[in-house]
């Protein structure tokens, strides 16, 4: 297995992990415990399935510091290909875990908030429900902030996916497409709110492209084109 080969199936790995433990905290908790339009029953779920909470706030600071690796990963793997894109997509994928981080401490406050602390006794129980669906909001409000740079980072990444010649170019332009689909999530969230499920219905089949793409380097790994000598093409 050549050297390229094996960096690229390692990236797979490291890819496959951060898409499994990501949607714990983005997708799967909020349709267990959010109620919509209802803080006592939202903060009472998270109190009442507490672990399950927590799980998902480790699982953001786990994600946060496994993109960093994926991200320096995939730096090594294409910086022969264009040195400068592949700078620029390791400095807009290291964006992504900062965010994850300083969103982790909207949930570290809604936990202290749930819990109804001793120091919060001046608080009463609807005023602490209420600051508690505020960091909500504020966790909510900062992922399709995070979003920008969800997309951003796949443009380089799509660019050099394409100059490479290790991985099918249809698979660039599904990530171009999928980065595509997170600025218009950002952009549609922080802007048009009451389009926001319209769009994300819209942008779900886009999003596949880090799929294929995670699927494709864990599977098929990189081959890169050989090209034949001058002799060889005389003889």
């Amino acid at each position: 297995m050549n050297t390229i080969h094996k960096h690229t199936r390692i990236a797979g790995l490291i890819y496959l992990l951060v898409i499994l433990i990501a949607p714990l905290r983005l997708v799967y908790i909020p349709g267990k415990l959010f109620v919509d339009g209802d803080a006592v029953a939202t903060i009472n779920n998270i109190a009442t399935h507490e672990m399950l909470f927590r799980f998902g706030l480790v699982g953001d600071l786990v994600t946060a510091a496994v993109s960093l690796v994926l991200t320096y990963t995939l730096y090594r793997l294409f910086k022969s290909v264009d040195r400068n894109a592949a700078l620029l997509m390791l400095m807009l994928g290291f964006m992504d875990t900062p965010l994850y981080f300083f969103n982790a401490l909207n949930d570290m406050a809604v936990l202290v908030l749930a819990h109804g602390a001793d120091f919060l006794s001046g608080f009463d129980t609807a005023q602490r429900d209420g600051l508690a669906m505020l960091f909500l909001r504020m966790h909510s409000l900062m992922t399709y902030a995070s979003e920008i740079f969800w997309g951003l980072w796949l443009f380089p990444l799509a660019l050099l996916v394409y100059r490479s010649g290790y991985i099918p170019r249809l698979v660039a332009a599904w990530l171009a497409i999928n980065g595509v689909a997170y600025l218009a999530l950002s952009f549609t969230g922080l802007l048009l709110p009451q389009y926001n499920d319209a769009v994300a219905n819209f942008a779900f089949p886009c999003q596949l492209g880090e799929v294929a793409f995670m699927l494709w380097i864990l599977v098929m790994g990189a081959r890169p084109r050989v090209v034949a000598m001058p002799s060889a093409r005389a003889a």
